[in-house]
């Protein structure tokens, strides 16, 4: 549907200002286009006397709860601020969306001042390393790389940065790091490595899962330096975790929106050429089996680029329904959590090499993901004291436990689909659940009864579990489920009370091409492929059968600056 904003007055339009003054605009209704998370999005923007009058959402491909929300105060925004996309603010839990609609509006201006798009045709040229992806694991390797004097391009067919890791909701794990001893929180790397190999059902590469533990803390340091300068203060506690070892900004932020920023500044800071809509069709071979570059296609044009050494990290496959039923034929029909670009597109590239790929049906749901819409809620509202219920009005499941052993219980309930419960004590504990309300997926009420009557739940039923809950918090003893007590910090207790319906989803392919601890892509025999390197969700056997939560971030960040620092090695820098 068509959304038009105009201005409160007909006869008084707002003018349009640069840095430099006021801008000259042609009489007329432009229009432009910018990429949101689903695709693209076009908007028209109408100028009267040299002024915006009205902005116009043509079409957009967003989704319902998440993007949609954020596109009628933008436009609100960019009328109010005189049509300066710079005093426009992006929507918390929305900035693919936020971000594709700005640059859709700038093109309309851009448009209007006579300002024609220059054709930029990329020639053949050669670097030190090439990285295909900008996802977290991409721009982690291209920070190290360039930050260590190193020549280095970054491919990514997508027109932003980020990839899955811009919807990364949670945290990133580590062990016996300072924020941890600051906050008093015991834990070791021997912990860490026990509860990543039971969580994976010991399906994991333990010399893989030893790299990542050994790594985390330092890891942390890295991404809190001057050279990134993330905020990692906060520390909670997520499904299948021992201890609270999950860290992320102050206040519970989402991860991937705080991140993906600060590590493509990073990466472009050391000197990084992050080139997007640059798609990776091939990888070069060299007359000695080796890695040595890549074909590129961008627009209608291909080149090639000549490079001493290759670190993939394209992500996984989660978004590409074909290749889960291929793998996981149970898993046909569900949804996903992972952004369109989650494709799987390196895996054709490596047949030539002989690389070698393992566990690729190990495929992971989340289990809280709001229905038809994709929204995922993320894990640290169970870890601050949220509870799952049925249709029944009952508790079900130990609601930390594994991410695949929640799925599977909410599958089993009546409707394949339960009720996340808390209260305003968990909501004030956590900046993601603004975003979530702010995208109207909160239902809200003054009492429990009154909530259970708008989920259509049996308020006694309803109200006996929160009081049988309560007393466990009180006692830190769930009698019932024997939830970790280290998550039962707060009793639901406080109004108003909140629920939102959620259900599994696809959410991350544990499977991949086959490394080894310094992120060397290894053959089908078992030998390193010279030039070749992965990091991110594009490998296989960091996670086993089921990935914890935290750990995606910590195997992006963690391998990512290992393959940098290998090819580093390779090339003499």
């Amino acid at each position: 549907m068509k959304k038009i904003v105009k201005s409160s007055f007909a006869f008084f339009c707002l003018a349009l200002f640069s840095c430099g003054g006021k801008r000259t605009f042609r009489d007329g209704t432009w229009t432009g286009s910018g990429e949101g998370r689903n695709g693209p999005l076009e908007v028209s923007v109408t100028i009267q006397d040299g002024e915006v009058c009205a902005a116009e959402l043509l079409s957009e491909q967003e989704t319902e709860g998440i993007g949609k929300p954020a596109i009628q105060p933008i436009l609100e925004q960019f009328l109010q601020s005189g049509g300066d996309t710079d005093d426009v603010d992006t929507v918390s839990g929305a900035t693919v969306t936020s971000d594709g609609l700005l640059d859709a509006l700038d093109a309309a201006l851009d448009s209007s001042a006579g300002k024609e798009k220059k054709k930029f045709a990329y020639k053949n040229t050669k670097c030190d390393i090439v990285i295909i992806g900008a996802g977290g694991a991409g721009l982690v390797a291209a920070t190290e790389a360039a930050g260590r004097g190193a020549n280095t391009i970054v491919l990514e067919k997508s027109p932003i940065v980020g990839g899955n890791t811009n919807f990364s909701t949670g945290g990133i794990n580590a062990s016996y790091t300072k924020e941890q001893k600051r906050l008093g929180i015991e834990d070791s790397p021997e912990v860490f490595y026990q509860d990543t190999m039971k969580g994976g059902k010991n399906m994991n590469d333990p010399e893989l899962v030893k790299t990542l533990v050994d790594n985390s803390a330092a890891m942390v340091e890295w991404l809190q330096s001057d050279i990134v300068g993330a905020d990692l203060s906060d520390v909670g506690i997520f499904g299948g975790a021992s201890n609270k070892r999950i860290h992320r900004p102050r206040g519970g932020q989402a991860i991937g929106e705080h991140l993906v920023p600060l590590l493509r500044e990073a990466a472009e800071e050391q000197g990084a050429d992050i080139r997007l809509k640059n798609r990776v069709v091939e990888i070069l071979m060299g007359k000695d089996g080796e890695a040595c570059g890549v074909r590129v296609s961008a627009g209608s044009s291909e080149y090639t680029i000549k490079a001493k050494a290759v670190i993939i990290a394209t992500g996984g496959f989660g978004a590409n329904p074909k290749m889960v039923e291929q793998f996981r034929p149970d898993l046909a029909g569900f949804g996903t959590t992972n952004q369109r670009g989650a494709t799987g597109d390196a895996f054709s590239m490596v047949q030539k090499f002989g690389a070698a790929t393992t566990q690729m049906d190990q495929i992971q749901t989340h289990p809280t993901v709001v229905p038809k819409n994709g929204s995922m809620i993320t894990e640290a509202v169970r870890g601050n004291g949220a509870i799952l219920i049925d249709r029944r009005g009952m508790r079900f499941v130990d609601e930390m436990q594994t991410r695949d052993l929640v799925s599977k219980a909410i599958l089993d309930c009546s409707g394949k689909t339960a009720f996340l419960v808390f209260d305003q004590g968990v909501r004030e504990s956590l900046k993601a659940i603004e975003s979530y309300a702010e995208h109207n997926l909160l239902t809200e009420a003054q009492t429990l009864g009154e909530l259970a009557q708008k989920l259509g739940l049996d308020p006694v039923q309803v109200e006996k579990s929160l009081e049988r809950w309560n007393a466990f918090v009180a006692a830190k003893k769930d009698s019932d489920f024997g939830r970790n007590p280290k998550s039962m910090d707060r009793a639901i207790a406080s109004p108003p009370f909140y629920a939102i319906e959620v259900e599994p989803a696809i959410h991350h392919t544990m499977g991949g091409l086959k490394i080894n601890s310094r992120a060397q892509v290894l053959s089908v025999s078992g030998k390193v492929i010279p030039g070749l390197y992965a990091a991110g969700e594009v490998t296989g056997g960091v996670h086993g059968a089921n990935r914890l939560g935290g750990n995606a971030v910590a195997d992006i960040c963690v391998f990512g600056k290992i393959a940098a620092d290998s090819a580093l090695n390779q090339i003499g820098k």
